[in-house]
């Protein structure tokens, strides 16, 4: 495979990762539009929430942001800007801003979401309380990867298909 090919199967996973990544945040604010504080709930009703979290949850969209960095990282390496553009240099600087964006939205699902949806789901110990308290660090967290994905988006397509705008 040359990489041209590799370029066009690269944007092809970046998209599809893209949909489902964003798609499942975005479905996750239909499916629960506010926060609903677990604590007052019986255990029993607890316990079915966290398991249709688990249901719900369960690695696809995590794997889907790597897929999503690691192929816009690998594109911005084919064209030669990776640096300039994580640097925020020249017409370039629009396109870098979006993928740190992606980049710390990345690190919020990694490093603060999925730390916390481990307790909430029963992967990591926790005591009942600690899941409780887990289940609102994972809905803000959740709500700030949504938030973000907006000027993500719109940053990367505007910086790699309408540069000159800006």
């Amino acid at each position: 495979m040359t990489l041209v090919e590799l370029d066009v199967v690269a944007r092809w996973l970046h998209l599809l990762g893209l949909l489902v990544w964003i798609g499942h945040n975005y479905a996750n604010v239909i499916q629960r539009p506010r926060y609903v504080a677990v604590d007052a709930m019986d255990a029993a009703a607890t316990e079915q929430l966290f398991m249709q979290a688990a249901r719900r949850e369960h690695g696809t969209f995590r794997y889907a942001s790597l897929v999503v960095l690691a192929s816009g990282l690998y594109m911005l390496w084919f064209r030669g800007i990776v640096a300039d553009a994580l640097a925020l240099r020249g017409q370039f600087a629009v396109l870098g801003l979006g993928v740190w964006i992606g980049l710390l939205m990345t690190a919020n699902l990694w490093f603060v979401l999925w730390p916390h949806q481990k307790k909430v789901l029963g992967f990591v110990p926790a005591p009942h309380a600690e899941r409780v308290r887990c289940t609102r660090v994972t809905f803000l967290s959740s709500r700030t990867n949504t938030i973000l994905s907006f000027p993500a988006v719109f940053l990367m397509i505007a910086g790699a298909h309408a540069p000159m705008l800006f």
